[in-house]
Order: C-alpha cells, then sequence, then structure tokens
C-alpha cells in the first residue's frame, strides 16, 4: 500500500492548487517543497488574472492576498535616448471575471499553501526531489526525498522551469537556451500613498508597465515595473540565449534600467527590501513535454505553460488551472483505481478543452518570431524617437510636410522590413 494516494512536487501556483483539488476531495496528499516555505524559492513580476483562481476559490476569494488591481496597462518603447508610452486604462480591466492583480510571491503562494492545508494536505518544506521512485513496468510511484523514500499511487510534478523530474517521468529534455529567458526583480519598499501619487492611481488601483528596447539594451527581452499595494517590482526579463551573445549581463541590464531618467524618479528614496532570480519558460507549446506517464503528470512551468506576447506576459493563470486540473485528474482516477497514462488522460482532456491549450496553439508561433523580432528591441525605438522628435521639436525651422518629414524615417526602417515584421506579428499573434 502506497504511503500517500498522490504526491505533489512544488508548492507554487499549481502545485498548492492540485494539492488542494485533491486533499478536499478527501484524499491523502503530501506536498514537497524545496524552499523553506512556500514562495521561498518563487519570483514573478507580477500579475495574475482573477478568472483563474475565482474558479478555484469562489468562496474565498476576497481572501486571496492580492496587492492592487491593474487599472493602467503601460508600454514603452526605449532607445538609448528617448521613451515612448502608452497608457491604457478602462473599466473593463476592472469588472470581475476580467481583473488582474499585482502579487507578491512569498504571502500569494503561503496563501495557497494555507489553502491545501487546510484542506487536509501534508507539508514538507526544505526537501529537494531529484528522483523519482519507478516500479518493475516504468510506472512512477513515488519520489525520493532526501534520503527518503515515499510512495504514492499518483505523483504531480510542478517543481518548476527547471525541473530535473521531468524527463525522468515523461523522458523530455530540458527546453533548449533560445526558448528560455532569465529574469531578475528587485523589490522597493514604498509608501502606499506616494505610489499613488507617482503611477496617477486610485488608492488599491495599480500599473502594469512593459519596456521593450534599450532596457535590455537592445537583446531580446525587455524590463517590467509592477505597483504593490507599498512597494514596486522592478525587473528585467532577457533571453538566455541572446544574453550569452551579447556584452550586458542581466544584473547590469537592471543596474542601468533603474538609473533611467523615466525610471530614477519612480524609485526616489524607495528602500530596496528584496533581490531575486529565476528561469522562465518562453517555448510555450512548442517546448511543451507529454504530460502524463504511468502515475504522474506534469503542470505549470514544468509544462512550459508560458506566454510572453511583448504586450503581456501570462503563466501564473495557466498553472493555477493546470494544476486545479491535475488535482481533479487525479482524484477521477484514484476513485477509478486506474493511475495509468490512460487512466490520467481526463488531465489532457480536460486541458484541451479550456483555455490553457486553446491559447497555447493560438500562440504557437509566438516564441519563434518574438526570438528574431530583432527590430522591435533595436530599430523600432529608435525609429518612433525619430518621429516623435519630428512631430514635437520646435526649433524656429520652417515646418515641412508631414508626408516628407517622416518618409525618410521609415525607409531607414525598410518598408520592407516594416512590412515582414506586420505580416510576422499578424500571424504569430
Amino acid at each position: 500500500m502506497a504511503d500517500f494516494d498522490a504526491i505533489v512536487v512544488g508548492s507554487g501556483c499549481a502545485g498548492s492548487v492540485a494539492a488542494y483539488e485533491i486533499a478536499k476531495a478527501g484524499k491523502s496528499v503530501l506536498v514537497v517543497e524545496r524552499g523553506n516555505f512556500a514562495g521561498a524559492k518563487n519570483m514573478t513580476g507580477g500579475r495574475i488574472y482573477g478568472h483563474c483562481l475565482r474558479a478555484v476559490f469562489p468562496d474565498n476569494f476576497d481572501e486571496i492576498p492580492f496587492e492592487r488591481k491593474v487599472s493602467h496597462e503601460r508600454i514603452s518603447l526605449m532607445s538609448p535616448n528617448s521613451n515612448f508610452t502608452i497608457d491604457f486604462a478602462s473599466e473593463d480591466l476592472l469588472k470581475d471575471g476580467q481583473e488582474s492583480y499585482t502579487v507578491l510571491r512569498a504571502p500569494f503562494d503561503q496563501w495557497l499553501a494555507e489553502q491545501a492545508e487546510n484542506a487536509g494536505a501534508e507539508y514538507i518544506c526544505g526537501i529537494a526531489v531529484e528522483k523519482l521512485i519507478k516500479d518493475e513496468n516504468g510506472k512512477v510511484i513515488g519520489i525520493f526525498a532526501g534520503e527518503d523514500e515515499i510512495t504514492a499511487d499518483v505523483v504531480v510534478l510542478c517543481d518548476g522551469a527547471n525541473s530535473l523530474l521531468v524527463e525522468q517521468a515523461v523522458g523530455a529534455k530540458r527546453p533548449p537556451a533560445s526558448q528560455m529567458a532569465v529574469g531578475v526583480k528587485e523589490v522597493f519598499e514604498l509608501p502606499e500613498e506616494e505610489i499613488d501619487k507617482r503611477f496617477q492611481c486610485a488608492p488599491g488601483e495599480g500599473t502594469a508597465w512593459l519596456f521593450a528596447g534599450d532596457a535590455t539594451h537592445g537583446s531580446f527581452g525587455g524590463g517590467i515595473i509592477y505597483t504593490n499595494k507599498d512597494s514596486i517590482s522592478v525587473g528585467i526579463v532577457a533571453g538566455v540565449e541572446a544574453t550569452a551573445k551579447g556584452n550586458v549581463p542581466v544584473y547590469q541590464m537592471l543596474e542601468d534600467f533603474k538609473n533611467r531618467p523615466e525610471i530614477a524618479p519612480v524609485l526616489k528614496g524607495a528602500k530596496l527590501v528584496e533581490h531575486s532570480g529565476h528561469l522562465v519558460p518562453e517555448g510555450g507549446i512548442t517546448t511543451m513535454p507529454e504530460l502524463t506517464a504511468d502515475g504522474v503528470m506534469v503542470a505549470g512551468d514544468n509544462a512550459t505553460m508560458c506566454v510572453n506576447l511583448g504586450y503581456t506576459v501570462r503563466g501564473m493563470d495557466y498553472a493555477v488551472a493546470s494544476g486545479q486540473m491535475a488535482g481533479q485528474a487525479a482524484v477521477k482516477a484514484l476513485d477509478a483505481g486506474d493511475t495509468s497514462k490512460a487512466g490520467l488522460k481526463c488531465y489532457v482532456d480536460a486541458l484541451e478543452d479550456s483555455f490553457v491549450m486553446k491559447d497555447m496553439r493560438q500562440f504557437k508561433n509566438v516564441p519563434n518570431f518574438m526570438e528574431h523580432f530583432d527590430r522591435m528591441f533595436c530599430g523600432y525605438p529608435e525609429m518612433i524617437r525619430d518621429m516623435m522628435n519630428t512631430m514635437f521639436v520646435v526649433d524656429g525651422s520652417p515646418v515641412q510636410p508631414m508626408k516628407k518629414s517622416m518618409m525618410p524615417i521609415v525607409k531607414g526602417a525598410g518598408f520592407m522590413n516594416l512590412f515582414k515584421d506586420v505580416k510576422g506579428a499578424m500571424k504569430a499573434l
């Protein structure tokens, strides 16, 4: 007889939600987390969309430790000496089921873990799981937690993008460097009313701000700023392969970004309280492993369920949804007495019927397009700068017709390049 009905490896968004679903159905479930507590090793910019959490916690959604509801979406194109920003606000961004929130992963993940524990899940923290236990037929029947062997009828892998276990479970290799990014983030304390003033937000509301171009010194990637209740999250996410080929390391990108004239005033007088780094899977469905094998399921970042669209980055809502579906599938398989790959097919079916796999397929071409969209990071920010200078700089010289003044700038970027990029974006997005 197995020690537990289920074991969940990792207590991030996917892991804790999976454990919660299994435990509330009356099954015995153990969560093993390598950090000293849930959220200790997790990092995000970060923002989560409310729809996924409303599906899991309809009765206590208002208890979730969100930071601010996002009321402003900002996108900036940075050249070395300019910044072009779009600031979008809409009532539709704030409606229930359509809204998003900024979060800090430590308190957020601890809350999720508490819900799982309250439902009956057991937690072991501070233990890294590096090996799975398999029977003579190759079915996963448990884990090695440190020196201990712990068995279960089903194992759910939710231990992140840099997992050692996915290859053991389903034979998938780690994603290539070209489909991975490295994120570095710092959190700065600032009084709540000061954040309201600096970002022109109503109390309780906040901003999600993405940057492309010189934020990463022209390399594939971008900068991020998210407003929390009484702090600001500032970070850089850069492609691993692009960064390795460049001359500027990620930590220097972050320092230069913070010292930009557009960013420095936002952080003036703020106190640095946190620094973290994390690998981010950006390959989407192109690098997604098989999601099931005998006795095991893969969810969240382990399954590369993340999409960087340039104007928004999504991953946590996919992790929550996949964790919920993995937990529900585990319960069905346990009740049926069949935790083989065939018995766990209900997990894959649920994902295919949901927004998760529909989004993954819709955006299957985005990773390759973004990886080769070099002019977005070096070229178009400069083109926008020159166009804006032509429109707004007044020096006493006679004003030229708009067509005459703009045409050389667009020609400099190349009409064919513009056509190719627009066509590529339309196909990918």
